[in-house]
């Protein structure tokens, strides 16, 4: 289970000498308990491995974003520290598809769904979420999809 990983390896990464490493678990573990308490609150079910999956997914694409900005703003080191959060929480994510085999699998879908326009678009993706789920970048299969139907 996703969330037992986590939490031991926010105690091992108490013992090592590794701040970073520490104190970005002490934050995906903050966020994992606020998604519990409001799902308590609203009578559903703790988070699953898949919500997981998702909130580390979004934690890294918020962080490039970071990235991205301080390196405009000309702030390298602040950069440098995100990055180091993101292959911190990579560590818990799936393997990544390469990106031949994200338009091979784009290809088939757009083929298997029969997607003929652009307006198909949202439906393959949701069909690409469905099945490979914290496996690629959304936003690039998208671009994609949009390639193969235009």
């Amino acid at each position: 289970m996703l969330r037992d990983k986590l939490v031991l390896a926010l105690k091992d990464s108490s013992k090592e000498e590794d701040p970073v490493r520490f104190s970005t678990l002490r934050l995906v573990q903050a966020a994992i308990k606020d998604r519990d308490l409001a799902h308590r609150a609203s009578g559903r079910d703790p988070v699953s491995d898949e919500d997981i999956t998702c909130m580390l997914i979004q934690m890294v694409q918020q962080r490039k974003e970071s990235v991205r900005l301080y390196n405009e703003k000309g702030h390298p080191e602040l950069a440098e520290q995100e990055r180091a959060e993101i292959s911190v929480i990579r560590e818990f994510l799936p393997a990544q598809l390469p990106e031949d085999q994200i338009r091979e699998v784009c290809a088939s879908v757009v083929e298997e769904t029969g997607a003929q326009g652009l307006r198909d678009v949202g439906k393959c993706i949701k069909t690409l979420k469905d099945r490979y789920s914290g496996q690629m970048d959304f936003s690039k299969a998208s671009g994609v999809v949009k390639d193969m139907l235009k």
